[in-house]
């Protein structure tokens, strides 16, 4: 037992120094209330040590050291220690490297407009609180000190007692600052930053040492300041300027943070950020003006000579010249000189409007509001605008806009940019811009602003999107841009939904300016809605409803499926559409021939987008969808259908066979031609001639990989038409005629070109039109191409090679040349 005397005594030692001294102060009134602290302030033993995180290399771990040798904290201050996961906060930030430093300034003022809307609600009940004077002036100001390096931002709101300071500013509730730290340490975003109540911290991200000067109306005046070392000193303020009331953060900025302190940079930033806090900020800024100056006495004694000079040079009145005289003595001698003088200038002049009632706020208002908000400056107005208040679990507001025109890029890189038009506020502080997932791509053409009451402000942007409002959000959202798209149709007289209600209707200067307003939208964003169906199951419905589009029967116009159905034969059960290049190629299409003869209407789809479109978009008001140029096509029934089978099984069967080669799978009679002698079309659910085409011009197409999505080819015939009669009755006769298979080949391929296909062999279709050419011309089949002649080639190439080089002169005229030249 004795042997472990010795080593429990020393232990028992070592202990007893370890503990802190209990009599460190905690700072006045503050004692009693520990545990409203998460971890009481301790006294700092290390106040003048440099911060660890700061070394970190030896050019800056010297500048460091030389920056806060300047600013020590003041010796008469109580000073005490940040709570432990302060210090750990302020050690990231201070040793991360961040992308961002700019948000310092919205958390600031953020801070600022929450303390001016405590003092104005507690106004409402007591109006001796605001006080008089400028203390009534619930505003914020920004100033800067270029000489020192200080940027100082003050606000009028309710200000902070000195428990208040040691209590907000030296610790943080802890769950906010854990889950802070944690996900810091996990995905090192610093955008995180001052949303989980530790926004204030993000000053250090520019500055090395700040002050607080605050007063409450119960309180004096204090200072609290610290250099981010893990120590902070609390002072009462004999020194500045009476504050009145409020709080004034002065910020010491560090070497590399002096854009800071530029007027442009800090306009930009509140613009930004702050550009719809409800209380006006102001900035100190500089302005040049012209200003009159008495003239010094040199230069006005330079003036009367020469304007005596120049009176005695002129000849005029001498009444006149003593009246000039004497205006001249009246006058003093001044001068315009450049001088920078300095005002308070408002930085968010533009108001909220979305915090108004939508019956307030007029037509200028909300043009010029979204000329600010889309950074359009053309004069045009956007096309529809949507204001509305959403309320429930989730509470917000929203502006939507329908720009004018569509960005030139709106599409390029469609499914890999994650561009975003929406802006979401908190309180009418600007969260973020990036939040893709509160509109869905296809709508990302609309200017829109969200601001909610409800969401809150203490957690990231990752965190937000995973929030449960946000689903709620989006799906309002959705719902009011599509009703908002759906009025411009609406309220257009030329929309083809809206053409016989206005009929009856009389037009007037509304209806004019409204003319046409739905086609421009289409041929602008029309894309988006087709984008729409494809992606958003949910909505698929309404979006359809807005789809546009030309048929055989819209006179050039554009028309709907609600108009397309209401136009539809009776005893119709499917809507017919057909998809190609153009509009003038689809017209003139083998596949609409009995179909315009029997009087049906079929849609022309010539969007490359539409391909995909169709895939999705399988029926609509339990009408089915049917590519004319596809197998099913149903036009009633013919009671000589089968008869005409049976007629033609012969031939059917023969040129199935005579295109075995060309994977035809089937040779059928035709229900959909009337002039045309054959057709391609393709399985049902295959892809169409236009389809397949827009694959292969895919630039990393896969041949190989695209082969399993070609429908099945089927040859259909007319029954009705000559030329597959008469080949008929040859193959019949003879079905292993030569002329008759070369025949029966030649029309599959033009078949399959006009039906929209491109050709295998280009080369073997040639070849067989010319030899049909032949036959046409009664030209042998044996007639051979002439050869040139050899013999006549090389006497012309043995002429030219014996005759001299024009360029070269001859060997007499050169021997005359030199004599000439040596006699002279």
């Amino acid at each position: 037992m004795r042997k472990w005397t010795i080593p429990s005594v020393l232990l028992v030692l070592f202990l007893l120094c370890a503990l802190p001294d209990q009599g460190r102060k905690l700072g006045a009134n503050a004692e009693g209330e520990a545990d409203e602290l998460v971890d009481p302030p301790k006294v700092e033993e290390k106040l003048g040590a440099v911060p660890n995180g700061l070394s970190t290399d030896s050019d800056v771990a010297k500048r460091e050291a030389e920056s806060m040798s300047k600013r020590s904290l003041r010796s008469n201050a109580e000073k005490f220690e940040f709570q432990a996961e302060v210090s750990r906060l302020m050690d990231i930030i201070i040793n991360s490297l961040y992308s961002n430093k700019d948000i310092f300034l919205r958390e600031i003022i953020s801070n600022a407009s929450d303390a001016l809307d405590k003092i104005r609600f507690l106004s409402l009940t007591d109006k001796e609180i605001l006080g008089e004077g400028d203390n009534a002036k619930l505003e914020i100001q920004i100033k800067l000190d270029k000489e020192n390096k200080i940027l100082s931002i003050r606000d009028r709101g309710i200000g902070m007692t000195k428990e208040d300071l040691i209590k907000h500013l030296g610790t943080i509730a802890k769950s906010g600052t854990s889950a802070f730290v944690e996900k810091m340490q996990t995905s090192g975003d610093l955008n995180l930053i001052g949303q989980f109540g530790v926004g204030f911290y993000s000053v250090y991200l520019v500055a090395d040492y700040v002050e607080v000067i605050s007063k409450h109306n119960d309180d004096k005046q204090y200072v609290w300041e610290s250099k981010a070392d893990g120590a902070f000193a609390i002072s009462e303020d004999t020194w500045n300027e009476p504050l009145g009331r409020g709080t004034e953060i002065k910020l010491h900025l560090r070497e590399e943070a002096a854009e800071y302190l530029e007027e442009s940079k800090l306009k930009d930033l509140v613009k930004k950020y702050s550009e719809f806090i409800s209380f006006p900020i102001y900035l100190w800024a500089s302005k040049e003006v012209d200003v009159e100056v008495p003239a010094d006495e040199d230069e006005s004694s330079e003036e009367e000579e020469s304007s005596e000079k120049s009176s005695s040079e002129e000849e005029g009145d001498e009444d006149a010249e003593k009246t000039d005289d004497e205006d001249a003595e009246k006058k003093p001698k001044t001068k315009k000189v450049t001088e920078t003088t300095y005002e308070w200038e408002l930085l968010n002049d533009v108001k909220a409007i979305w915090l108004r009632n939508p019956k307030e706020v007029t037509e200028e208002e909300y043009t010029k509001f979204y000329h600010s908000l889309a950074k359009d400056f053309s004069d045009e107005k956007p096309l529809a605008w949507s204001h509305f208040t959403a309320e429930g679990d989730v509470e917000f507001k929203a502006v939507l806009f329908v720009p004018p025109k569509a960005p030139h890029d709106l599409y390029e890189s469609y499914y890999n940019s994650n561009k975003s038009n929406l802006k979401l506020y908190v309180r009418r502080v600007f969260i973020s811009d990036e939040f893709d997932e509160l509109l869905p791509k296809y709508l990302n053409f609309l200017k829109v602003l969200v601001d909610s009451d409800t969401l809150p402000l203490n957690v990231s942007r990752e965190m937000l999107q995973q929030h449960s409002s946000l689903k709620t959000i989006k799906k309002k959202l959705i719902r009011k841009a599509l009703d908002m798209i759906r009025k411009i149709a609406e309220e257009d007289p030329e929309d083809a939904n809206n053409k016989d209600k206005k009929d009856t209707e009389k037009s007037g200067d509304e209806d004019d300016e409204k003319k046409g307003q739905y086609a421009k939208f289409w041929n602008e964003f029309g894309k988006s809605i087709k984008l729409g169906i494809i992606e958003d199951a949910t909505n698929r419905n309404r979006l359809a409803k807005l789809l546009r589009f030309e048929s055989t029967k819209s006179d050039g116009q554009l028309t709907s499926l609600d108009q397309y159905i209401s136009r539809m034969k009776s005893g119709q059960k499917d809507i017919f559409y057909i998809t190609g290049n153009s509009k003038e190629q689809l017209e003139k299409s083998p596949f609409l021939e009995r179909l315009k003869k029997k009087n049906y209407e079929v849609i022309l789809f010539t969007d490359p987008v539409d391909e995909y479109l169709m895939q999705y978009l399988m029926d609509y008001e339990d009408k089915k969808f049917q590519n004319v140029s596809k197998e099913g096509l149903k036009l009633g029934k013919d009671s000589k259908d089968k008869d005409l089978k049976e007629s033609y099984k012969e031939l059917t069967k023969w040129w199935k066979s005579a295109l075995a080669s060309d994977n035809i799978d089937d040779v059928k009679i035709s229900n959909r031609l009337d002039n045309t002698p054959c057709v391609v079309v393709t399985s049902k659910y295959g892809w169409s001639a236009n389809m397949e085409r827009i694959m292969q011009s895919q630039t990393l197409s896969d041949a190989s990989k695209q082969a399993y999505m070609r429908g099945k080819r089927v040859l259909e015939i007319n029954p009705r038409h000559p030329i597959i009669k008469e080949l008929r009755e040859r193959v019949v006769k003879d079905p292993e005629d030569e002329s008759v298979k070369n025949t029966a080949q030649l029309m599959y391929q033009t078949a399959l070109m006009e039906s929209g296909f491109m050709l295998s062999d280009p080369k073997d279709f040639a070849s067989r039109i010319y030899d049909s050419v032949k036959s046409g011309l009664n030209i042998s089949p044996d007639a051979a191409v002439e050869e040139e002649d050899d013999a006549e080639e090389a006497e012309t190439e043995s002429e030219e090679a014996s005759a001299p080089p024009k360029d070269k002169p001859d060997a007499t005229e050169d021997a005359e040349t030199t004599e000439a030249k040596d006699e002279l």
